[in-house]
């Protein structure tokens, strides 16, 4: 199985290729990456009709190499890849977020979600269910750190925004970019950590049969 895998963030290939290697390490990925679409949707502040075109270009040249199915990292894009999605069926495209999510409600508790880019915290919460209790958390300062090469302080500040959720029961890193902090999180709040790469491997094993 090819798997197609986009990125709008260069820090989000190492994570989910580090999942597929432990979760389905037989799986065939292929990488395609355009960072000026985070760096264009900072600037703007707001998904534009022009960015939904470039997500489909990006999947319509992902199928045209083979792909079996995509799956899209970068979780502000909600809108453009159910675009994507809709257009290319019935190949599989999974948004970033939604296994995590499905997986995160089923354990019934207040949810804790963490994210160092901004505009992830204005798409993201829409996506849960009506009624789930969500405690979104910005973490300062951490994106800069990883644009720096900086993974240890990246890594420190989520742990420390999570630190201060004391009133939730399951730790979500709402990027594949914050993946590479699970560990830090979890030893930092004793919760279990959700991560988003993990996730989605599981459930793009479970839509191709494999």
């Amino acid at each position: 199985m090819r798997i197609a895998l986009i990125h709008a963030l260069r820090h989000s290939p190492p994570p989910v290729e580090e999942a597929f290697s432990r979760l389905w390490p037989e799986a065939s990925l292929m990488n395609l990456l355009d960072d000026s679409l985070s760096a264009d949707l900072a600037r703007d502040g707001a998904l534009t009709e022009a960015m939904t075109d470039r997500f489909l270009s990006l999947a319509r040249y992902a199928v045209g190499t083979g792909a079996d199915g995509i799956l899209f990292t970068c979780s502000a894009f909600g809108p453009c890849i159910e675009t994507c999605r809709a257009a290319l069926k019935p190949i599989p495209v999974l948004k970033p977020n939604e296994a995590m999510i499905e997986e995160a409600v089923t354990t019934g508790g207040t949810i804790g979600l963490l994210a160092s880019f901004a505009p992830t915290l204005r798409s993201m919460p829409p996506e849960f269910p009506a009624g789930t209790k969500l405690r979104p958390h910005w973490i300062d300062g951490a994106m800069e750190a990883l644009d720096a090469g900086d993974t240890e302080t990246h890594n420190r500040l989520a742990a420390e925004a999570a630190s201060t959720l004391t009133d939730c029961d399951v730790i979500a890193l709402a990027q594949f970019s914050l993946a590479s902090a699970a560990p830090a999180v979890a030893a930092a709040t004793g919760k279990r950590v959700m991560t988003t790469p993990d996730s989605a491997v599981r459930k793009m094993q479970r839509l191709l049969g494999q």
